[in-house]
C-alpha cells in the first residue's frame, strides 16, 4: 500500500480484472454438476463415470475418455477429494479444462473451468466506480460469543448454511449500519451485502466486501471503494450466497465494482 489511496485502488482494480479475466478465472468456468443431480454417472460434456462414494468420488475413465491426473492418463479407477488449491493447479484436466471436485453440506459436485468459454470470450472489464474517499470510513466489529448460522438462498435457487462471527458498524452520511459478517480463518472478515443499487439495476443485485481483519479493539476502515462483485456475476454456475437478513442497506452504495462489462 502506497500513501495514495487513489492510487492503490487502481492498482486494486487491475489486478482484480486480471484475476478474473484469467485463464482459469470466475469467467471460465462453464459448469458446476451435482453428483447427485446425475444418478447415472454422467456429468453433461465431461468425460468419465462419476459416482458419490460417501466421503469421496468415485472416477472411473479410460484413455479414449481424455482424462489426465497430475499430467497422467486416468486409466481404470480413481478416489477424489475436494480440491483445495486453484483451478490452474487441479490435479484432473480434460485438454486445457480444468476439473475441480467440491464438496457442499456433504453434497458432491465437479465443476468443469474452460478458458475458452464464451464468458471469457465476451468480457470487456468491470464496470466500477473510481476511489472517491466518502466510501472510506471508521468501523467497529463485535464477535458474537459463538458463530451463528443461518440459512440462506443461494444464486443457484437451493439453501445453503451460512456461518456469521460478528457484526460490523460504521456510519454512512450521518446514518449508522450493520452488516453481519463471517470472519475468516485468518481472522479477516467477509460480509455479503445489498443497497439500493442493486434494486435499480446500476449495480450487480448483491456484492462482497473484504475489509480485512479488525485491530484487537475491534475497529476497522471499511472501504466500499473495494466492494467486490461475486463470483456469480462473472459466471452463472457459481453458488454464491444471497445476504443474509439485515444485509441489505437502505441506501445507494453506489462505489467500487458495478457491473461486469461484455460484448
Amino acid at each position: 500500500m502506497s500513501s495514495d489511496p487513489v492510487q492503490d485502488w487502481k492498482q486494486w482494480h487491475e489486478q482484480r480484472t486480471a484475476a478474473v479475466s484469467a485463464p482459469y478465472g470466475p469467467l471460465a468456468l462453464t459448469g458446476t454438476y451435482w453428483l447427485s443431480d446425475h444418478p447415472d454417472g454422467r456429468l453433461p460434456g465431461v468425460p468419465g463415470l462419476w459416482r458419490d462414494a460417501g466421503e469421496h468420488v468415485h472416477l472411473t475413465a479410460a484413455p479414449a475418455d481424455g482424462l489426465t491426473a497430475d499430467g497422467r492418463p486416468v486409466d481404470g479407477e480413481l478416489r477424489l477429494t475436494a480440491e483445495q488449491s486453484l483451478p490452474e493447479h487441479a490435479s484432473l484436466a480434460a485438454g486445457d479444462r480444468r476439473l475441480v471436485v467440491l464438496r457442499r453440506e456433504g453434497q458432491w459436485a465437479v465443476r468443469d473451468f474452460d478458458p475458452a468459454s464464451p464468458a471469457r470470450r465476451a468480457f470487456q472489464g468491470i464496470e466500477a466506480t473510481p476511489y472517491d474517499e466518502q466510501w472510506a470510513v471508521p468501523g467497529v466489529f463485535t464477535a458474537y460469543d459463538g458463530e451463528q448460522r443461518v440459512r440462506v438462498e443461494n444464486a443457484d435457487g437451493r439453501e445453503r448454511g451460512l456461518g456469521l462471527g460478528g457484526e460490523l458498524v460504521f456510519t454512512l452520511a450521518g446514518t449508522e449500519h450493520t452488516l453481519r459478517v463471517a470472519v475468516e480463518d485468518d481472522g479477516s472478515l467477509w460480509a455479503v451485502f445489498a443497497d439500493a443499487t442493486g434494486a435499480d439495476g446500476s449495480s450487480y443485485r448483491f456484492r462482497f466486501l473484504r475489509p480485512g481483519a479488525p485491530e484487537a479493539d475491534g475497529t476497522i476502515t471499511v472501504d466500499l471503494n473495494r466492494a467486490l462483485l461475486p463470483p456469480c456475476a462473472f459466471a452463472d454456475h457459481f453458488i454464491c450466497p444471497f445476504p443474509p437478513p439485515g444485509n441489505t442497506l437502505d441506501v445507494p452504495v453506489a462505489a467500487g465494482e458495478r457491473r461486469v462489462r461484455a460484448r
